[in-house]
């Protein structure tokens, strides 16, 4: 049993650590009262205004007359700020350096510990005045957005740094620096453009065109055979997401995706059956799709069943495809203000933001369905509410970490609910930066994913919010890109012939697998601007094109 000294000792030991380990801050630290008070004290201090989601660690010495500090930005232990300093979002200034002076950073400026940036000077002309009796000249120094600057490097009085600069470690930036540009040595100058040395860039892009061409080449080839290996009598018998082999309406769904992709829907006679067999599947009270060889609980509401609510995503794209639409309103979505909010906020978000993620999913996608077939489906403004003032602006993600997993749960949960919220409708997500961060954070600290987690899911959660957020900034762009040709490069191999793709290391090609590894080759093509190099594009599910609707 844990007593209360050791669990102050275990959070003396965290703040300790916080100092210098700034961005291992949580929620917890950035909302908790030692930070809010801190935050108090600096308002009356030092002219601060700091984010709400900002974070400064109690051994920064703030000695201000203005601070502006930007959302998701830090600043760590024995730091020394002082003047008149604005330090925009997701910026980081590590333990040791030193701001002085007149300073303007904009977004994603990185600067590590020992160094000094020194928006001053005093004067030394007149060697008939001692130099402590000169005045002091101010030109001020500006930083440019997604800046990094290297440890012990200085930066002195009247300098632009331009954006995307990168400023060596030990270096002293006398001159203004353009963009883009990484500067080194005493004084500072430009060695190269970052993207200059393009012999390995251009290489490494040829390398990721020429895998997308071959797997493209390969898919467009043997996909009818993937298809036709899980058509039974009965149906669709292929592989769920744990590789066991399952009879499902879903299977079926992808199996018409899959064909779309490729140009080649049914058509005709064959069409107008699978429309009535998949028309007739949907409740006519609730509008839900429940799957006839799995049927739902009766005794619990049908929206807590999870095939009824991903089949309004399956089976209603799936009618999409073949030029018809859900037979009936899905009324089981349509709530009262009151209602929709007590249902969300009663979903486990802080421990379940994937299931959550995938209840807002469907719920949204119903809710298209319904405005754009029946003139109803109003409720997509209260949820598009709820979801602006429940999104974390410390991670720009929807629930929270868990000890076990990490970010998974809320980076996955994030993929499902934007992709039939934001990404469905065309509505901006409410912070993107930080969800970059959050995304590329989650996919770092698994080290890219392998073996039991390289899977279409881990894959496609990462690059879909890439795909969707860039949408709306540049931050980290580069970092995103380079996700997104691994996961094309590494495409190629985990084809198997005439069975397609495996929707985890270790098992069978599947239907699910293949129309979902498709898809985020798609995605991570059109991130990377090349995605007419790829056959596939996909028509249901994963579609990139917004429906229009709008709010």
């Amino acid at each position: 049993m844990r007593t209360h000294q050791d669990v102050s000792e275990s959070e003396m030991d965290r703040q300790a650590r916080l100092q210098f380990l700034t961005w291992e801050r949580r929620p917890a630290d950035i909302q908790g009262d030692l930070q809010k008070r801190l935050k108090e004290k600096l308002t009356r201090s030092a002219g601060a205004q700091i984010a709400d989601s900002a974070y400064i660690a109690s051994d920064a010495r703030i000695f201000t007359s203005s601070l502006i500090l930007g959302d998701r930005s830090w600043i760590a232990g024995h730091a020394l700020v002082r003047g008149d300093v604005e330090i925009g979002s997701n910026c980081s200034v590590n333990p040791y350096a030193c701001i002085s002076g007149k300073v303007r950073c904009g977004n994603g400026v990185r600067i590590a510990s020992l160094v000094s940036i020194v928006g001053f000077n005093h004067g030394f002309d007149d060697p008939n005045i001692p130099i402590n009796d000169q005045p002091h000249e101010t030109l001020g120094i500006t930083i440019g957005d997604d800046v990094w600057i290297g440890a012990n490097a200085v930066i002195l009085d009247g300098v632009t740094i331009g954006m995307g600069a990168v400023i060596a470690a030990g270096a002293v930036v006398t001159k203004d620096i353009p963009d883009l540009a990484i500067a080194a040595g005493v004084p500072a100058k430009v060695v190269r453009r970052r993207g200059e040395t393009a012999a390995a860039g251009k290489s490494r892009r040829s390398e990721v065109e020429q895998a997308l061409l071959r797997i493209s080449k390969v898919a467009e080839a043997e996909w009818r055979d993937v298809r036709e290996r899980h058509l039974t009598p009965d149906g669709y018998l292929s592989a769920d997401a744990d590789g066991m082999a399952r009879m499902s309406v879903r299977h079926e769904c992808d199996a018409i995706e899959i064909a779309a992709g490729f140009g080649e829907q049914p058509c005709g006679n064959e069409a107008k059956a699978i429309i009535d067999r998949l028309q007739a599947l949907q409740d006519p009270a609730t509008g839900f799709f429940p799957d006839p060889f799995r049927s739902p609980d009766p005794a619990k509401n049908i929206r807590d069943d999870s095939p009824a609510l991903y089949n309004v995503l399956a089976v209603g794209y799936a009618l999409e495809i073949l030029g018809a639409h859900p037979s009936h309103p899905i009324s089981g979505v349509e709530m009262d203000a009151v209602a929709l909010c007590d249902w969300l906020e009663a979903l486990p978000w802080s421990t379940r933001a994937w299931w959550c993620g995938d209840r807002v999913d469907a719920i949204a996608t119903a809710l298209y369905f319904n405005a754009r077939y029946f003139r109803s489906g109003r409720g997509r403004e209260l949820l598009f509410g709820w979801l602006t003032t429940h999104a974390d602006r410390s991670t720009g993600l929807w629930g929270n970490p868990t000890a076990e997993q990490g970010l998974l749960q809320p980076v996955n949960g994030f993929y499902r609910l934007t992709r039939g919220a934001h990404a469905q409708f065309g509505i901006p997500v409410p912070f993107p930066e930080a969800a970059i961060s959050s995304v590329i954070l989650h996919y770092r600290n698994n080290g890219g994913f392998s073996g039991p987690t390289y899977t279409a899911c881990n894959l496609l959660d990462t690059v879909h919010p890439l795909w969707l957020c860039l949408k709306q900034t540049d931050f980290m762009r580069r970092h995103a890109e380079t996700i997104a040709e691994d996961i094309i490069l590494h495409s190629p191999d985990r084809w198997q012939p005439k069975r397609g793709f495996a929707f985890a290391d270790g098992q069978a090609g599947s239907l699910q697998g293949t129309e979902m590894w498709l898809s985020t080759l798609h995605v991570a093509a059109d991130l990377l601007g090349i995605a007419e190099k790829l056959a596939f594009v996909p028509k249901g599910v994963h579609r990139t094109r917004p429906a229009g609707l709008g709010l």
